[in-house]
């Protein structure tokens, strides 16, 4: 830390009675009152260099032996004071970045300038502000902090704006030419005089050494550095999103589910309210967000959950909520799971997430990539365009947008195992309504899921947490799986799954063993019935379908044991017991586009003889298949 020291006599001021006063032979015959504080000093001195304490002496009346000036508005409080004072009477003093605001301000408040006598005390300053103080990168930092306790006096002087240019501009230099040290804040000062040379020791290691150290910024002071950091341009967004990210660490308060914000490095006084904090810190999260790089990938998804989290706790603006969930849209396949249960503090509802602010998420993502796979986007501005361009850019164009359009397809998939995670958690959720569970089921493309495991895992869930669905609920739950889709652990599984609409107990059936049938290898033709009804599905008679596998790891209790599955025999009953159920397959129960769904379930179910003749001719064949193997 550099300093800069001033005057070459001892320090002769003592205190008698709460009175400052300084040894001389000369008597005292000027009083000035600062803050409380009373001086007894000599006017010689001071008034030579202050044109302040020259006006303000002519004016005040004098007394038979002291005159009297109050200074109630100085800057700086005593401390600075007696700084200029000693400065006045050659006394040595000390300056250096953590006093240097304050000396400025009551240097300038008293008009110590060069028309009242060369080398006065602001030209010193000056002097040494711009040719030290700007010049390091600790001791611009501290100046800038300091700043804060003089708002005013710093803009004025341009003390303020000085710092800042300073700092960006040692941001934006290569980190070779810093010759300061990093983490300012975590080491001892090393004091060196002005014309010193800098310790070489502690060099930056990286290219974002910087982001901890302007980390110690309050946020005005910090939003007006980073602005100006990324005027320059030659900053990388991720290395912008890394130093928000350091920032929002240092400042942003642990908070509850419940709203309750932890006093911490945030909070200024343990006197504020809770009320005071969650709005300290409510403009804290929105200044960071009007931050954020406008560039994808700057800051991970992970990151942008979290700022949502606590937007959502801090009663944040809804602009700023907005602009985070299309931030997340546009990069949601590398969130997790964890990420995107958001707390619910809606009054409207007792959910434990906010899932509406999920569907957000989700439209946002779906609004992005919506090019055709096999070729670029037509259209006549683009036509007449591409008619000027040679084959070449052409060929690249469609090679570009085919690019595009794989990676859009990619990040589908992997969005589609993401939110059947997701549907697993809030499932557990029994206040969650079904059509918002049903909602975000189907903001997923058919095509995405490869698998429907995980969806099933999720109904499952869902029809256990809620026991009271009656079955016109249940059956609109399951019209979101599709049964070809699941694997053979699904399929035993869900079999003899009693919370399961008869339908879908139905189709299970058929599909595990037609599977079963075809995976045998020995029978050659299915049935004239069978393969009707496989046609009407989409499924190839002749080519088997290949095993299915989940990936997603669920807790033990939702997990599918094939282990003591019921014999043939048992399932069957199962299934009778279901068909002597009230067969009632509600054929009033319309889907939402006015296609009766009972019309291609009871086309899939209709057998040509009797069910237990089919099921029995299944057995048989799964059976004879087995044996001659």
């Amino acid at each position: 830390m550099k300093f800069m020291k001033l005057g070459s006599r001892p320090d002769t001021f003592y205190t008698t009675e709460a009175v400052r006063s300084v040894s001389s032979e000369v008597s005292s015959d000027l009083i000035i009152q600062v803050k409380g504080s009373r001086y007894l000093l000599h006017k010689f001195p001071l008034l030579s260099k202050c044109l302040r304490l020259q006006r303000l002496s002519s004016e005040s009346p004098e007394s038979s032996q002291h005159q009297m000036v109050q200074l109630a508005d100085f800057p700086g409080g005593v401390e600075a004071f007696e700084l200029c004072a000693k400065f006045c009477y050659g006394i040595t003093i000390t300056v250096s970045a953590y006093n240097i605001v304050a000396a400025r301000c009551a240097a300038e408040y008293l008009q110590m300038t060069e028309d009242v006598e060369k080398g006065n005390l602001i030209y010193k300053l000056e002097v040494f502000f711009n040719s030290c103080i700007l010049h390091g990168w600790k001791d611009s930092i501290v100046t800038l902090q300091s700043t804060k306790a003089y708002p005013m006096w710093s803009e004025d002087l341009a003390i303020t704006s000085r710092c800042i240019e300073a700092i960006a501009s040692k941001v934006l230099s290569h980190p070779s030419k810093v010759s300061l040290s990093h983490s300012y804040s975590r080491r001892g000062r090393d004091d060196m005089s002005c014309n010193g040379a800098e310790s070489m020791r502690h060099k930056p290691e990286s290219k974002g050494w910087w982001g901890e150290d302007i980390a110690e910024l309050g946020i005005d002071l910090y939003w007006r550095t980073m602005i100006a950091i990324k005027s320059g341009g030659k900053t990388p967004s991720h290395l912008l999103g890394d130093a928000l990210k350091i920032y929002a660490s240092r400042w942003l308060p642990n908070i509850s589910r419940d709203g309750f914000v932890s006093k911490q490095a945030g909070s200024d006084s343990d006197s504020e309210t809770t009320c005071e904090l969650t709005s300290k810190h409510r403009l804290l999260l929105e200044s960071i967000i009007s931050l954020l790089p406008v560039e994808k990938g700057a800051v991970s998804s992970s990151f942008l959950l979290k700022l949502l989290k606590a937007a959502n706790i801090l009663n944040a603006s809804s602009s700023s909520k907005m602009e985070l969930a299309r931030r997340v849209g546009l990069q949601l396949e590398e969130a997790r799971v964890s990420d995107l249960l958001i707390p619910s503090l809606s009054h409207s509802n007792d959910t434990l997430y906010d899932v509406d602010m999920v569907m957000i998420i989700l439209e946002q993502f779906l609004l992005q990539g919506q090019s055709p796979p096999t070729s670029p986007p037509r259209s006549k501005l683009g036509f007449e365009r591409r008619r000027s361009r040679s084959a070449e850019n052409i060929d690249f164009e469609f090679q570009e947008s085919r690019r595009s359009s794989s990676a859009s397809h990619s990040s589908k998939l992997k969005v589609a195992k993401i939110v059947d995670g997701y549907l697993q958690e809030i499932a557990r959720d029994m206040n969650l309504p079904l059509s918002k569970f049903i909602a975000i089921a189907e903001a997923i493309p058919d095509f995405a899921r490869l698998d429907h495991d995980d969806l099933y895992r999720a109904i499952d869930i869902y029809l256990k947490t809620h026991p009271d669905l009656n079955k016109s609920e249940r059956k609109r739950l399951c019209r979101i799986l599709d049964c070809k889709k699941l694997s053979m652990e699904a399929c035993m599984h869900a079999a003899q799954n009693e919370l399961l609409p008869l339908r879908v107990v139905v189709q299970v059936l058929f599909f595990e063993q037609a599977r079963a049938a075809m995976a045998g290898g020995k029978v050659t033709e299915l049935p004239s019935n069978l393969k009707a009804l496989l046609a009407t599905q989409g499924i190839d008679p002749s080519r088997p379908p290949a095993p299915l596998s989940t990936t997603t790891t669920i807790p033990a209790e939702d997990q599918w044991s094939v282990s003591g599955l019921k014999s043939p025999k048992s399932r069957m009953s199962t299934l009778r017991m279901k068909l002597a159920e009230d067969d009632d397959l509600d054929d009033n129960d319309m889907h939402p586009d006015g296609i009766n769904r009972n019309s291609r379930l009871k086309a899939l179910c209709a057998l040509p003889t009797r069910p237990k003749r089919m099921f029995s001719k299944l057995w048989s064949i799964n059976r004879s298949a087995s044996e001659k193997n």
